[in-house]
């Protein structure tokens, strides 16, 4: 590394992930650390208690299924062959909403943060989804996830709408935030 220069993380695929048996056999056991570490903390990843290992490789098992099927995309951000983040977006299920996705999940570990790996998962499945065909790719966001708002506004992502206190974490509640990145109206 250069004095002060930041290596850029390198964006697997889900292809390239599982062809490298390496990479592969340890993706669960640290996607599972990054996820639950983040949640422990607070993070906005959908769950309440961190997940269990066997959890998160289900839910990866299931969207590397789905991305065999052309319904997903899986990507996996490295700095020096050790993961730091993971995101992926799924096609919807209702046969009326199958040119559209859902970026369900975007982590990137804490000692990640700042870095840019955010920035280059969601460049990565934007991509995905465009060379995909999907028409309008969608998310929701914790209210109270600056950082991701902001992020998600700079790559074109507009807020469609807002379910106030719906977030439920103990006695907290956050909004639910609705973004879309609608690709009919890009050129």
């Amino acid at each position: 590394m250069i004095s002060g220069v930041t290596p850029e993380p390198a964006v697997l695929d889900a292809m390239e992930l599982t062809s490298d048996p390496e990479l592969e056999a340890r993706f669960g056991e640290s996607a599972h650390r990054i996820l639950a570490d983040l949640v422990s903390g607070g993070a906005a990843l959908g769950w309440v208690q961190p997940p269990s290992r066997d959890e998160v490789v289900d839910l990866l098992g299931h969207v590397v299924s789905a991305v065999r099927a052309g319904d997903a995309a899986l990507r996996a951000a490295y700095l020096d062959r050790r993961l730091v983040g993971l995101g992926y977006w799924l096609r919807y299920a209702r046969p009326t909403h199958r040119p559209h996705a859902d970026l369900e999940k975007i982590a990137v570990a804490a000692a990640a943060h700042g870095r840019g790996v955010g920035r280059a998962l969601t460049t990565a499945l934007i991509a995905d989804a465009r060379k995909a065909g999907i028409e309008v790719l969608t998310l929701d966001v914790r209210g109270d996830n600056t950082n991701a708002l902001n992020l998600y506004r700079s790559l074109g992502f507009t807020e469609y709408g807002r379910l106030p206190d719906f977030v439920a974490v103990g006695e907290q509640r956050y909004d639910k935030v609705f973004s879309m990145l609608d690709f009919r109206r890009q050129g």
